[in-house]
């Protein structure tokens, strides 16, 4: 029952009260739910709802009563599917992934943000949801309120097509920085070959959300901090990481003013 906690959780319908918050920023990081939920502008942290199994949760309010969740989706696809899933049944209905990424496309430099129109969704997690030909698509007026929170705040951000991927080493074509210096033949020059498609980054989660939006009827969107310019080198770019999450956070709790 949606009343009871969620096993996975931790809480459930009953204990968000009233206002009824429909909306949840959902960021991969626990530290980085953490700081939606208390060290950001315009926000206040009523309570933690949970820690359950390393995912905590969090409802937070505007200034003007209503209300939304920064929740916790762990590292990955199936993680975030279990999340996703439990997070509807409690009833709500507007998902916004604030996550980290890595550029593909020389334009799209470390600091800015994307904000995903679609996915390349290479996720087993997704198939157990939907055929692979289910389009992973973003909720377009979550989008646009993602865009027009960037610009507003003038944080430099690009829409496109984003990559989601299983793994951070192998499937995003790492080399240099991982263990595993002898890729899959089918791995060789695939971030080439997504270059000339368009995409313009790599992340982890958001193919699968997205696919799930639509299986499940809710809205599904997401805003990435770039923190690796893939152009030009494997690893995170440390000295600019804080500042680009910032920028995505700010972005997100903008957006999500509409929604809640």
């Amino acid at each position: 029952m949606a009343s009871a906690p969620k096993y996975h959780l931790g809480f459930g319908r009953d204990d968000l009260g009233e206002p009824f918050p429909t909306l949840a920023l959902l960021s991969g990081d626990p530290q980085r739910a953490f700081r939606i939920a208390r060290a950001t502008e315009g926000v206040r942290c009523e309570k933690t709802l949970s820690e359950n199994r390393g995912l905590p949760s969090y409802l937070v309010s505007f200034p003007d009563g209503r209300r939304m969740l920064s929740a916790t989706s762990g590292i990955g696809a199936p993680s975030l599917s279990i999340v996703v899933n439990e997070l509807v049944d409690v009833g709500i209905r507007h998902i916004i992934r604030v996550g980290t990424s890595g550029a593909i496309q020389d334009e799209v430099e470390v600091g800015s943000v994307v904000i995903t129109q679609a996915a390349l969704c290479r996720q087993g997690a997704a198939r157990d949801i939907a055929p692979v030909e289910y389009p992973a698509a973003a909720n377009p007026f979550l989008t646009v309120a993602l865009v027009e929170a960037a610009q507003s705040l003038g944080v430099p951000w690009h829409l496109g097509v984003t990559a989601s991927v299983d793994t951070f080493y192998e499937g995003q074509e790492r080399v240099e920085s991982s263990v595993n210096k002898h890729l899959l033949r089918w791995l060789r020059g695939i971030t080439e070959e997504y270059r000339h498609l368009g995409i313009l980054n790599y992340e982890m989660e958001c193919g699968t959300l997205l696919k799930m939006g639509g299986v499940y009827g809710f809205a599904a969107a997401c805003v990435c901090a770039v923190v690796a310019g893939r152009s030009r080198s494997e690893h995170v770019v440390q000295e600019a990481r804080q500042q680009a999450e910032e920028n995505a956070i700010r972005v997100a709790v903008q957006a999500a003013r509409s929604f809640a």
